[in-house]
């Protein structure tokens, strides 16, 4: 270590290379190091459909100050780097960063690792968001490693495309837990204690994991786990669709094939999931689950109300509209009915935000838990009173106003521990700050019954 690093700066020796880690931006006591690539790409159009590789080796330091580049996608996110069409290609997407207390006791004990996976429909968003900065995390409790990563997005990583092995970014994912299996020591990280943690659909790769990824983590936090799968079929249907406005996948651009992909979600179908295609992923991951793998679960009140926003869903304005929304998504009879009898007063197109949010989020989401504690697993549950989708997790990561709270607490003591504060198979409420976006949504245990007819088998149309 020399003058020149900058008080506080250190170099990590990792198995690929050295990295210089940096006083992380929220100044507590945490050092950064940003871009690490995990995973590398065969060279090429179509290296971008192929398994990941082995990480690339490097020779001198590796400067982790900045984050490596967005995966391939149309999103322009607040503070976050878009997509830069003419920036590297490849594996380049394919890094990682990691926040870690900067001073450890001589002979002290490894310390837990938390693994974020980001979330956004599988084709959009990146580990450089702001809300995902891992220092107060990484601050809280008795310290810990937090890791954040890029993985392949879109049709690159989820696409179905011939002569590709399926579920290439879930594959991704899975070599960078084995990245922290072989590194995590060198920032103080005991890998032998490591927690994966995802929202939406960050959250439904969490549970892909637990068998793709089986032994290289003990504990899982899903917040609002998105279902249900592709099955091939209707995996086939869409990449014809898109292939068919971009060209072939092999021979297609990253542009190309990102415009197509909206053009097919612009007509109201979701273009990209993980997809029931063996060996990486033979089933729903509700039939997958690993009772050994320690799980907590976390719902928002209000899901659909952040879509709804976006313009995205079916407009209700009566009940007719609504009956109608119950026959598309093959709701069983009687469960609209039920919700507006739980929702007194509020209005068909709020009950349709409701129903549509358990639909994709709260609904499967218990049934994972369910499925968890029925195997015999750990399973902790919380809800997020009064929120839309995904405003918790800037709490979580304690990067909202007022700085680490009970949500990062929880996290902290989950990732050590395995207990986050509360009873197995009870449900911790954390409440939004502010008003609500919406009317009061009745908690799951008031619709469960509701919900008993209705199956989650891997989408088809």
């Amino acid at each position: 270590m020399g003058d020149d690093m900058g008080a506080g700066a250190r170099d990590v020796r990792l198995a690929s290379g050295t990295v210089r880690a940096r006083p992380a931006r929220h100044g507590t006591g945490v050092v950064a190091a940003r871009g690490i690539p995990y995973a590398s790409l065969p060279d090429g159009p179509a290296g971008r459909f192929a398994a990941p590789g082995a990480p690339p080796a490097w020779e001198g330091v590796r400067d982790g100050r900045e984050f490596g580049p967005v995966a391939p996608q149309s999103a322009e996110l607040p503070g976050a780097p878009v997509w830069d069409p003419a920036g590297p290609a490849g594996g380049a997407a394919l890094t990682l960063n990691v926040w870690a207390p900067a001073a450890r006791p001589s002979g002290a004990a490894g310390l837990p690792v938390l693994v974020w996976l980001h979330g956004g429909a599988y084709a959009f968003g990146s580990s450089a968001q702001p809300e995902f900065d891992g220092a107060a995390l990484a601050a809280s409790g008795g310290g810990m490693v937090v890791v954040t990563l890029n993985y392949r997005l879109g049709h690159e990583g989820f696409g179905l495309v011939a002569g590709a092995p399926p579920n290439r970014g879930l594959l991704d994912q899975a070599a960078a837990l084995r990245w922290v299996r072989d590194n995590a020591a060198a920032f103080g990280g005991d890998p032998g204690n490591v927690t994966v943690a995802g929202q939406s659909a960050g959250a439904t790769a969490v549970v892909c994991l637990m068998t793709l990824a089986r032994g290289l983590f003990g504990r899982a936090i899903a917040h609002s786990a998105v279902g249900p799968v592709f099955s091939r079929g209707l995996a086939a249907r869409v990449a014809g669709l898109v292939e068919a406005a971009a060209g072939p996948a092999a021979a297609a651009g990253s542009a190309a094939l990102v415009a197509a992909a909206d053009t097919v979600a612009a007509g109201g179908l979701r273009p990209y999931n993980p997809v029931v295609h063996g060996p990486v992923l033979d089933g729903d991951p509700l039939t997958a689950v690993d009772p050994g793998v320690d799980l907590l679960v976390c719902t928002a009140s209000h899901e659909f109300w952040l879509m709804d926003a976006f313009g995205q869903g079916r407009r209700v304005r009566d009940g007719a509209e609504l009956d109608a929304f119950a026959r598309w998504a093959g709701l069983p009879d009687g469960l609209t009915d039920g919700y507006r009898e739980l929702m007194p007063g509020a209005s068909a197109a709020d009950v349709c935000l409701a129903v549509h949010g358990d639909l994709l989020f709260g609904e499967y989401t218990r049934r994972l838990a369910d499925t968890h504690e029925a195997a015999g697993g750990r399973t902790y549950r919380a809800r997020y009173v009064g929120g839309r989708h995904g405003a918790e997790v800037p709490y979580a990561f304690g990067n909202a106003p007022g700085g680490p709270g009970v949500i990062t607490a929880a996290w902290a003591a989950f990732a050590a521990t395995g207990d986050p504060g509360w009873g197995a198979g009870t449900v911790r409420e954390w409440r939004a700050d502010g008003p609500p976006p919406g009317p009061p949504v009745p908690a799951p245990e008031r619709t469960r019954a509701l919900w008993e007819a209705f199956g989650y088998a891997p989408a088809s149309r």
